[in-house]
């Protein structure tokens, strides 16, 4: 299992750099995010969030942990105008939940562990919120950056806390953090 990174750890502001080879370490890794997401009762996870800044993320869109989906290099075709808000919450903020505002549907183009390319249309639901919230990830955002001003002013406590989970290891260097 790979060692989830929290608030305040520098590598999730970073942008993520493309995945551009396609080989079994690749695959070695999308497993063990899949792992790590199941283990944490996640429905999604960036690989920022595991310390490497690769555009990879891993989804479950049944939200039950068994039907984990790889998506490399993730990009988004299309938005709805249409919004809608309802509570998330982050493997990267542990026992901190919030309404964040999303658009309704998206349609994402990706690859696979395989380096084979597909397409999600009109993706809503559970699906829809968690291909947002991981590809802000991949984008360097965090959820309480979809807050206001005030609300996180009101969870700088809790804020210090999480951020304080980082410092029990050293982070992973750079170099480390951009393999593939």
């Amino acid at each position: 299992m790979l060692k989830l990174r929290y608030y305040g750890d520098p590598i999730l502001r970073k942008q993520c750099e493309p995945v551009n080879v396609f080989d079994d370490e690749l695959k070695r890794f999308v497993d063990e995010m899949k792992e790590t997401m199941r283990e944490n009762d996640g429905a999604g996870l960036a690989a920022n969030q595991v310390g490497k800044f690769v555009r990879c993320v891993v989804i479950d869109p049944s939200g039950e942990g068994n039907e984990a989906v790889a998506f490399i290099n993730p990009e988004f075709t299309y938005m709805s105008d249409d919004k809608i808000v309802h509570e998330e919450g982050c493997l990267s903020f542990p026992d901190l939940h919030m309404d964040v505002t999303r658009s309704e549907k998206v349609s994402v183009k990706a690859f696979d562990e395989n380096g084979h390319e597909f397409v999600i249309e009109n993706a809503e639901g559970l699906l829809s919120r968690a291909l947002q919230h991981e590809i802000d990830h991949l984008n360097g955002l965090y959820i309480i950056d979809h807050i206001s001003l005030l609300q996180r002013k009101l969870l700088k406590g809790k804020l210090k806390e999480i951020s304080e989970m980082n410092f029990s290891e050293t982070a992973l260097s750079d170099e480390k953090a951009n393999a593939f």
